[in-house]
């Protein structure tokens, strides 16, 4: 039985809800100077989240203060602080099979508290909105950026969002609901940001009007129907079966765990049609190409900067989505560079990996990296592509003595 839109209508706040395309792409949008912490409290405003769970864990602590302001102003319908990171991970579940729009923010040693809950979100097909303002997790304990943690998140069934500025993470917030509350998605979505290089520092930021928000979650569109006992996922969590070694219960679990990946595949197009691409390409003919994702993207532009006054010729590739992987749209940005540098803020390279495992003469890849929280200057990443383009540099720990 079909039922009439909401569209046009207001909230209790007065807020109207808006058609999101229009919202996003065409209505008009007033210049804010804030941190990424703000930024997170102002498209949660326009958001129309049901339920907010947080536990306090540094970079993200601010963020989730911010909308606990929001809910005492009544944007939100719920929020409190879960006992533990693990245990919000299960109560944003609960809130999520019962049919509400769920956010939630971590960070670094939290985010990995609370790992066992993302693949049970996305088996379950919880479309659960998670920000994580990524910082090291390695011992001795950081609370500086540090993006390890993204790569334990990408084998988790979760779609994957890498934001570069806080301009990416408002907008991105906004629109993942919009992706992950697809039919044919119904997925959770993990967007990450690198701690205090976005969160803690203010730029300008264009916000749609706060008058308009979102249109609310309709749990009757998902794919797998809330808290049903007689269908899956939540059948096959009290069916006995699933428990004993026997073919059955090894088939149940192998299909159910294709389709997830498959629901990640399928959130390609509205991700494409959402973020403009996957990736975006900045000269891709040039020799030398910095593809990176997050802050990296800016650190390298402004290292193409540097370069380019003297000369060298370099493109940019910013990958924005980790999963799905642009498979495709990698390979052809990358098909004519001979040097493929990718600056990281990780000591694994996991993206570098990725990379090497999707195109072809992979030794092309290599780049800088750093780890624990430190910063990567742009000088270090000309300095690199300088070395691999045989040029002689003077080493940055003697200059200016």
């Amino acid at each position: 039985m079909a039922t009439q839109s909401v569209i046009g209508t207001k909230n209790k706040k007065g807020q109207v809800f808006a058609d999101p395309w229009h919202m996003m792409n065409e209505a008009p949008r007033t210049p804010c100077f804030f941190t990424g912490s703000e930024v997170i409290k102002e498209a949660i405003r326009r958001a129309n989240v049901d339920v907010m769970i947080a536990y306090p864990i540094t970079p993200q602590s601010e963020a989730a203060a911010l909308i606990g302001e929001l809910f005492a102003e009544g944007y939100i319908g719920d929020y409190f602080r879960g006992e533990s990171e693990f245990a919000v991970m299960g109560q944003c579940a609960g809130a999520a099979f019962g049919g509400a729009r769920v956010f939630t923010t971590t960070a670094g040693p939290g985010t990995m508290r609370a790992m066992e809950n993302f693949p049970m979100w996305a088996g379950a097909r919880l479309p659960i909105q998670m920000i994580v303002t990524c910082r090291g997790i390695n011992s001795p304990l950081s609370i500086q950026p540090d993006t390890l943690e993204i790569s334990y998140l990408m084998n988790t069934g979760m779609l994957v969002w890498h934001a570069e500025s806080a301009q990416d993470f408002y907008d991105w917030m906004l629109k993942g609901f919009m992706v992950t509350e697809e039919p044919d998605v119904h997925l959770p979505l993990a967007l990450c940001c690198d701690g205090f290089f976005v969160t803690h520092t203010k730029d300008m930021v264009n916000l749609t009007p706060v008058d308009m928000c979102l249109p609310p979650y309709d749990p009757y569109r998902a794919p797998v129907p809330c808290m049903d006992m007689e269908c899956p996922p939540v059948r096959m969590m009290r069916d006995p079966f699933v428990m004993k070694s026997n073919y059955i219960s090894y088939a149940t679990h192998a299909s159910w765990q294709q389709e997830i990946w498959a629901a990640a595949e399928r959130s390609r197009k509205h991700t494409i049609a959402w973020l403009d691409g996957l990736i975006e390409v900045e000269n891709p003919d040039a020799d030398v190409l910095l593809v990176a994702s997050g802050t990296a993207v800016s650190q390298g532009r402004e290292a193409k900067v540097l370069l380019e006054e003297e000369g060298i010729e370099v493109g940019i590739v910013k990958i924005k989505v980790l999963r799905p992987w642009p498979h495709e749209e990698i390979r052809e940005a990358t098909k004519n560079a001979k040097h493929i540098i990718v600056p990281e803020f990780n000591v694994t390279g996991w993206l570098a990996k990725e990379i090497r495992a999707t195109i072809p003469n992979s030794e092309r890849v290599t780049g800088p990296r750093v780890c624990g929280g430190m910063t990567m200057p742009p000088e270090i990443i000309v300095e690199h592509i300088k070395g691999a383009l045989g040029i002689k540099v003077a080493a940055m720990a003697g200059r200016g003595s």
